[in-house]
C-alpha cells in the first residue's frame, strides 16, 4: 500500500473510480510464505502487462480491468483511475495473486495481477518515492502510496517499556529489529485490504520530514480511518522485501490497534 502496498503496498496515487465502499481483498486459498504473505509471482515485472480494456469494475480503492492481451484475457487491478473501455493500457510491475476475494464485489478472482498504470508510451522503471515520502516507502504502488504532505501536531508519546516515538523507531531501528514497539500517532494514510492486510502511515510530530524519519508504515488486521489518533503495538521489521520491487527500510507489522 516500493507496494506501497502496498505491497504491496507499495507499494502511486491515481484518481477516478466511483464506489461507495472500500474493497477489502483477502487471500482465499493461497499458501502463506515464511513472512506471512500469500505466495505471489511476478513473471512480467520487467516488461509489464499490456492489453486492451474489455471491462472495468470499480471497487475502491482499486479498479479491476479485464484485459485482452497477447496471452489471452486476464484480470488486473490498479489504483483508482478513470479508464474507458477499449483503451490500450500497460500495467507496470504486475504481481500475480491467485484466489483473491473482493468483498465489495463478492467475487473471487482465480488470477489477478496487481500493479500500477504505466504512463502513456510504455513502461518505465519503477518510480522513486515521491517527495515527502519516508526513506522506507516503496517504489511500487501497492500497499502504501505516497505519504501526504500535511502538518501533524505533536502527539503524546505512548506509555510502557516498549513505547517509542516515530523518530525513535527510525533512530533505533538496528536495535529494535524483530522487537515489539508501541507507538501513539495520527493516521495520515490508510489503504485497507491489500494482500490480506490493512496498511497505514503513522505520524506523531516527531522526526525529520526531509529525511523521511517523521513517518512509519504499519500493517494490521485492524481497521482505522485517515485522521484517527491511535496506539499501535507491532513488530519492527528492517529492510523488508515483499518482492516485485516493494521494499521497506523499516515497517511495523502485525500491529494491534487501540483507538483514542
Amino acid at each position: 500500500m516500493r507496494v506501497a502496498l502496498p505491497l504491496l503496498l507499495v507499494l502511486t496515487a491515481a484518481v477516478g473510480c466511483q464506489s461507495k465502499k472500500s474493497d477489502a481483498i483477502v487471500a482465499a486459498s493461497t499458501q502463506p510464505t515464511a513472512g506471512g504473505m500469500p505466495q505471489a509471482d511476478a513473471p512480467m515485472a520487467a516488461q509489464g502487462l499490456s492489453g486492451k480494456v474489455l471491462e472495468r469494475i470499480d471497487a475502491s480503492p482499486y479498479c479491476y480491468l479485464r484485459l485482452q492481451t497477447a496471452r489471452g484475457e486476464v484480470w488486473a487491478a490498479v489504483p483508482e483511475a478513470k479508464i474507458e473501455k477499449g483503451t490500450e493500457v500497460t500495467i507496470a510491475n504486475p504481481m500475480l495473486m491467485t484466489n483473491f476475494e473482493s468483498k465489495t464485489l463478492k467475487r473471487t478472482f482465480a488470477e489477478v495481477y496487481f500493479g500500477s498504470l504505466a504512463p502513456a508510451g510504455g513502461i518505465a522503471a519503477a518510480p522513486a518515492s515521491a517527495p515527502g515520502a519516508p526513506a522506507g516507502a516503496p517504489k511500487g504502488q501497492m500497499g502504501a502510496p505516497n505519504v501526504p504532505m500535511e502538518a501533524v501536531g505533536k502527539v503524546d508519546k505512548a506509555t510502557g517499556a516498549d513505547a517509542r516515538t516515530v523518530a525513535e523507531v527510525w533512530s533505533q531501528k538496528g536495535s529494535l529489529k524483530e522487537k515489539t514497539v508501541t507507538i501513539h500517532g495520527k493516521v495520515v494514510k490508510y489503504n485497507p485490504g491489500v494482500m490480506g492486510k490493512n496498511w497505514m502511515h503513522l505520524q506523531d510530530g516527531s522526526g525529520d520530514a526531509a529525511k523521511g524519519t517523521h513517518d512509519i508504515t504499519v500493517t494490521s488486521q485492524d481497521s482505522v480511518a485517515k485522521g484517527d489518533v491511535v496506539t499501535i503495538k507491532g513488530v519492527v521489521r528492517v529492510d523488508k522485501d515483499f518482492g516485485a520491487g516493494y521494499t521497506y527500510a523499516i515497517i511495523v507489522e502485525d500491529a494491534k490497534v487501540a483507538k483514542k
